[in-house]
């Protein structure tokens, strides 16, 4: 059953809750109709680098279907790729998804099955659906024609199956060269399907790989092991981005020809494209050993694992994906949009505190100079339960300076000379007096305090404009901040390649690269320096706050150190987007 873009209501039969997409769709029809009896998903990322955003929801549409229906999710590992795969890697998406919630059912590798692979490519060789090219890489490519011209028949396209079998079997004993020979399928050079005209199946690679060592020589093309896979495993429904849609014909040739007792059925649904972000693997490796970012967990790119060092929450990602729906068209969504969940996610859960990021001394002249009083503040005014934190407050404190102006414009309703303002949970104070350096710089305010006006006493003797934050300069800690803007200029960001092809060979079903194309903004870090609460001296890693005008910030797990806390601004407080 062919299924549109079209918002269909479907119920699931289990639950009875009602869905409205393709996909689910799918899933319900196929149940109906006896096709499956259980729902059987797989997350089949190659671990040749960190997963992204697109992983996530790559994640999310196959953990979720499978949850809603009953049924089972595996994450395998498509490690057919020895040169471009490690165990740092696998170890890494094991906890992004993790981190995203997520449980798997089975853990698989690819190359769990190579003996089985290899047996199923002489079952081709037999059949005289497969052959062993002498031909080069570039003249295979050159000779697979065109979306309006045929290919070419490759001159070795017609040896014998005895030849073929005996060639096949010298290349797994690794008689050959790295490109010297190749195990192609034999289906159609004139097929209107360029994936169709006797792809790679198998090429050799004298390396050694991460799981089985140096038993193999030859390895799987991604497009051949990858139906194979699904088969053996068992899934119902392989979930995938539209980049492989073109694939699909020859996903259903070598399950077919390969003779497999489970037919698996591949569906494709469209990518997601955050706008000024990068989130492809090629783009953020480029930039990483360019020194523009400082590892795959740079705050600044949509990996899983920079998302989380920035301090971006499961819920939040899993609810923007929720969000945006899952459809065949490939799509761009506001940036904003993701840090809309975030904000939501955080309002209720982060304590409320005050940071100064630029800080300007104020010495109150009036206040006993050895006093120190503690103030009682609300941790986090929308969730009473999280209790009343206090504040020390003493003669010396520091502002932001952008919160005074010696000469201000109309309307300014924060701190100048003469002008009296709120200090957040404390009392009213005057800018007395401005203390300048020989340059001219303002390096210190003298002002005076009211002691009658302390916040929460119910004063009601006057009332001023103007509210600003501060931090007592004897307890504050010194802190550093990152602040973060979008680390492109562009409108739309990279690709999100939500599965990669596994080796060169198969960059005809790639997305076009436009990492280059891309202009990278110059001003997407910016560090500073001031203080915070002295009862944020011991932060943990990722714990989460929102600062007083400020925005949400995360405590760096890298970089932070005790008594020297390092904060990522995850984001701002406001934003003019709406959902």
């Amino acid at each position: 059953m062919e299924h549109d873009n079209k918002t269909t209501t479907v119920t699931n039969p289990e639950s009875g809750t009602t869905t409205s997409n393709f996909i689910k769709s799918i899933v319900v029809d196929d149940l109906k109709a006896g096709r499956v009896k259980e729902i059987v998903t797989r997350f089949p990322p190659e671990p040749n680098g960190y997963l992204h955003i697109g992983h996530a929801r790559a994640i999310f549409i196959n953990f979720e279907i499978a949850d809603e229906f009953k049924g089972r999710t595996n994450l395998r590992f498509d490690d057919t790729n020895p040169v471009k795969e490690d165990p740092e890697f696998v170890e890494a998406i094991k906890e992004d998804v993790k981190w995203l919630g997520y449980e798997w059912d089975g853990l698989f590798f690819a190359s769990d099955y190579f003996e089985e692979m290899y047996n199923r490519a002489l079952l081709l060789i037999r059949k005289g659906l497969a052959y062993v090219d002498d031909q080069s890489a570039d003249r295979i490519r050159e000779t697979r024609g065109t979306l309006s011209q045929p290919g070419i028949d490759s001159p070795y396209r017609n040896r014998t199956v005895e030849e073929n079998l005996d060639l096949f079997e010298r290349m797994r004993k690794g008689e050959f060269k790295n490109g010297e020979k190749v195990l192609r399928a034999k289906i159609d050079m004139a097929s209107p399907n360029i994936n169709m005209r006797d792809p790679v199946l198998y090429r050799i690679s004298h390396a050694t790989h991460h799981n089985t060592g140096d038993e193999w020589c030859i390895y799987p093309m991604y497009a051949y092991a990858h139906p194979l896979e699904d088969a053996i495993e068992g899934v119902t429904h392989s979930l995938c981005s539209m980049e492989f849609a073109d694939q699909r014909p020859f996903y259903d040739w070598v399950i077919r020809e390969c003779e497999m007792e489970h037919v698996s059925r591949q569906y494709e649904f469209g990518k997601l494209f955050i706008t000024n972000s990068i989130s492809g693997k090629r783009h953020i490796k480029k930039l990483v050993e360019e020194g523009v970012l400082d590892g795959w967990d740079d705050p600044r790119v949509m990996t899983i694992s920079g998302l989380r060092r920035r301090g971006y929450t499961p819920e939040a990602i899993r609810e923007f994906i929720r969000a945006t729906g899952i459809s065949r068209g490939n799509g761009t969504v506001d940036a904003r949009m993701l840090e809309h969940f975030i904000r939501e996610d955080l309002k209720l859960k982060a304590p409320r505190t005050m940071a100064v990021l630029d800080p300007l001394k104020v010495v109150i002249t009036n206040y006993p100079e050895d006093q120190t009083e503690l103030l009682d503040a609300e941790v986090n005014p929308e969730n009473p339960e999280m209790g009343v934190r206090q504040i020390p407050f003493s003669r010396e404190i520091y502002i932001e300076r952008d919160d005074f102006m010696e000469n201000p414009p109309p309307k300014y309703h924060r701190l100048f000379p003469g002008n009296e303002v709120r200090l957040k949970h404390a009392y009213f104070i005057k800018c007395e007096e401005v203390v300048k350096d020989a340059d001219g710089h303002v390096v210190e305010l003298r002002c005076t305090y009211d002691p009658e006006t302390k916040s929460g006493t119910g004063f009601t003797g006057r009332k001023v404009k103007g509210t600003i934050h501060w931090v007592d300069a004897k307890n504050g800690v010194p802190a550093e901040f990152r602040l973060y803007e979008p680390l492109v200029l562009d409108e739309e960001g990279a690709e999100n390649v939500d599965e990669e092809p596994a080796d060169a060979l198969e960059s005809e079903s790639a997305v076009t690269d436009k990492g280059d194309k891309l202009r990278i903004n110059p001003n997407s870090l910016q560090v500073v320096h001031g203080y915070v609460e002295p009862n944020m001296k011991d932060v943990a890693a990722q714990e989460k706050f929102q600062f007083f005008r400020h925005g949400y910030f995360n405590v760096d797990p890298k970089d932070s150190q005790p008594g020297r806390p390092v904060f990522n601004r995850i984001v701002s407080l406001k934003s003019s987007f709406e959902i």
